[in-house]
């Protein structure tokens, strides 16, 4: 298909989005920060978030210098936590080893947390304009399909034709015009359920010339996922709520959570509470990639005698009435929310 990226650039010349808030005052530092927020999210969730983020770290440096706290606060619902952790790690880094200025080559651009081959093409092809492939979720639907490339685009093999065709594709001249289009085409003509008669490429489409669309990208093979239980602690005291915060590892690493204790007893007795009353909330569960999470929120309305909970990186007290700004995972919001409600969490 000689004349993929023409055809593409005309079709976004008239269609294509221009007015998105990360196009507008354009500069490496907003071009990272919605590509990581983009990434696994898509543009309709990605705008508020993004421009609360920017109001509160308009630069790099405000962003290096604020706590983890305030960023994962400004991330709380966006989900994929990780990622904002990452930038924060990497706006440290770019002050400190780059003199506040994002690298400008992919290699480089690789070399910092949570910045990927696709997202680093990205960030250099739109803000350069040198010539950098990507390889996001939209680009892998559009070519799988253009192209009939066969296979889930997780396995090495088809992700490796993926991104041989995607460079090869990818053009010398209007990179950043070529990149916003071809993830433009697969968000709003592309998707999942394809309109095809709005395809620009639809003429050479192989997928469609071989009535194959539903083939294409390849699924990914299925798998059981295994559940898991927990019981959250929702502790009480003077309407104030115990949370604790997770390790900067893991699951929902450094947000803060409500406990979780296989020996409830014991574990108020070492915080110095004494329990008065307890009541079971409507359990829910949790879907993670790689496992379910049933969780069964137990509120605990407790008096501290000895005053040994230390409001430490550890441990707050949550004021409901004046909450802090501070990370909260989804299960801990999910929780207040039924706090105010006698419906069933969903």
């Amino acid at each position: 298909m000689d004349n993929f990226s023409q055809q593409l650039l005309a079709w976004f010349d008239q269609h294509g989005r221009k007015d998105l808030p990360w196009q507008q005052n354009v500069s490496s530092y907003r071009v990272w920060v919605s590509e990581i927020m983009l990434q696994q999210t898509q543009v309709a969730t990605v705008i508020p978030y993004f421009e609360r983020f920017m109001k509160r770290f308009p630069t790099v440096d405000l962003l290096a210098k604020a706590s983890i706290d305030e960023v994962l606060h400004q991330w709380t619902g966006l989900g994929y936590y990780a990622r904002g952790r990452n930038l924060h790690a990497a706006a440290k880094i770019v002050i400190t080893e780059h003199a506040g200025e994002l690298p400008h080559t992919v290699s480089e651009l690789e070399s910092l947390p949570g910045i990927g081959r696709s997202t680093a093409g990205a960030i250099i092809a739109i803000c350069t304009g040198q010539q950098a492939a990507i390889l996001d979720g939209n680009v892998k639907r559009v070519l799988a399909r253009c192209f009939a490339i066969e296979g889930w685009p997780g396995s090495s093999s088809t992700l490796n034709a993926l991104w041989q065709k995607t460079e090869e594709l990818t053009p010398a001249v209007r990179v950043a015009d070529y990149t916003q289009a071809i993830m433009d085409l697969g968000a709003m003509v592309c998707k999942r359920t394809p309109e095809c008669d709005a395809c620009p490429l639809y003429a050479d489409c192989e997928a469609r010339l071989g009535n194959t669309i539903e083939r294409y990208p390849g699924k990914k093979p299925k798998k059981v996922l295994p559940i898991r239980q927990t019981t959250m602690l929702v502790i009480e005291r003077e309407g104030d709520l115990l949370l604790e915060r997770r390790p900067a590892a893991g699951l929902w690493g450094g947000l803060w959570s409500f406990p979780e204790a296989a020996d409830i007893e014991n574990f108020l007795k070492d915080r110095g509470l004494t329990c008065l009353e307890t009541t079971e909330l409507p359990p829910f569960r949790h879907t993670f990639s790689h496992f379910h999470l049933d969780i069964t929120p137990l509120r605990v309305t407790a008096i501290e005698d000895a005053g040994r909970v230390e409001e430490n990186g550890s441990y707050c007290w949550y004021d409901r009435s004046n909450p802090a700004e501070i990370g909260l995972t989804k299960p801990v919001s999910k929780i207040l929310k039924n706090l105010h409600s006698t419906s069933p969490i969903q």
